[in-house]
């Protein structure tokens, strides 16, 4: 932080997560609250419901009836544990769906893995290891449940390159473009706080690569700023600054939070510069923020993800 700050501290807190503080502090005299360099650190934040994968017993795996429903909720739990967002069961509508097979290959089965999209659609497959015929026949539960083990990558690693290929063929997704920011009202601020932060804010967000809109309907993300005012230690007045940063669906992605004890009475009436640092502030935090959500601002329409799967050509 730069000498003679003020104390400041930026939190950045997962949206529906019990929230483990980040605090940022330094120290100097006022009259530059805000001021010092929020935003460098985050927790994981949260994402919106993605689309469910669904994983329907398979009558085309060489198994009896009992084994296959066995092999889908194995392969169901696998998928679970990497945090993909399936079920087994039958797909419904709006569902993705893991169609399980198997063949056989001289001695030995081979089991597939084919991803459809809510169309019906083919998006890619990917094979699992090899399994002796005499063993895959026998389709007991541990076999079954280590095959699953053994596959849960590749299945992951499929839906990441079919994601990953969505959004690159995509003209409108946020890969292929700047995201489009609405900053809403700024609300609960003393003097003219709100009035000036939303300014501010409006001001800052293209410099980070953000395309500022006024139109609820074209907005990607929406930013809205909220300030809550209590009597401070010492006859200061403790203010603290949210920005929540929500989906085009509404869906909350996180907020930018900024706490300060300032003298009493001191953004009473006009804020000027004080508005201009904090909204500097604040827009390091949301660019964090949107960019750890770019692409996702439609999940419905994309294929289940594992969190932290590296695409692959």
């Amino acid at each position: 932080m730069r000498r003679g700050a003020a104390p400041a501290f930026l939190l950045l807190l997962p949206a529906l997560l019990l929230p483990t503080l980040l605090l940022l502090a330094g120290c100097g005299d006022l009259p530059r609250p805000f001021a010092g360099r929020p935003g460098t650190q985050a927790v994981a934040l949260s994402r919106p419901p993605p689309a469910r994968l669904a994983v329907p017993p398979p009558t085309g795996a060489l198994l009896p009836d009992a084994g296959a429903a066995t092999f889908a909720d194995a392969v169901t739990e696998e998928l679970v544990v990497r945090e993909v967002p399936a079920v087994a069961g039958p797909a419904h509508p709006g569902d993705w769906r893991l169609d399980l097979t198997a063949s056989r290959q001289g001695g030995q089965v081979v089991p597939h893995f084919t991803v459809s999209d809510p169309a019906g659609k083919t998006r890619g497959s990917t094979d699992g290891p090899p399994v002796s015929a005499a063993a895959w026949a026998a389709a007991t539960p541990d076999l079954l449940r280590q095959e699953a083990g053994a596959s849960g990558l590749s299945i992951a690693a499929l839906l990441t390159r079919i994601e990953a290929a969505r959004r690159q063929s995509d003209p409108n997704s946020l890969v292929n473009r700047p995201p489009r920011v609405m900053v809403a009202e700024v609300k609960g601020a003393p003097g003219d706080g709100n009035r000036a932060l939303g300014r501010q804010m409006r001001r800052i967000l293209p410099q980070y690569g953000e395309v500022v809109t006024d139109t609820p309907q074209a907005a990607d993300f929406t930013v809205a700023g909220t300030v809550h005012t209590a009597p401070g230690p010492d006859g200061t007045t403790r203010v603290e600054i949210q920005w929540h940063i929500t989906d085009a669906a509404g869906h909350d992605l996180g907020k930018v939070v900024q706490l300060n004890n300032v003298p009493a009475g001191s953004l009473d009436g006009l804020w000027g510069d004080i508005a201009l640092v904090v909204a500097q502030e604040a827009a390091t935090g949301v660019k964090d923020v949107i960019e750890k959500q770019t692409g996702t601002r439609a999940a419905g329409s994309g294929p289940p993800q594992a969190a932290g799967q590296a695409s692959k050509p």
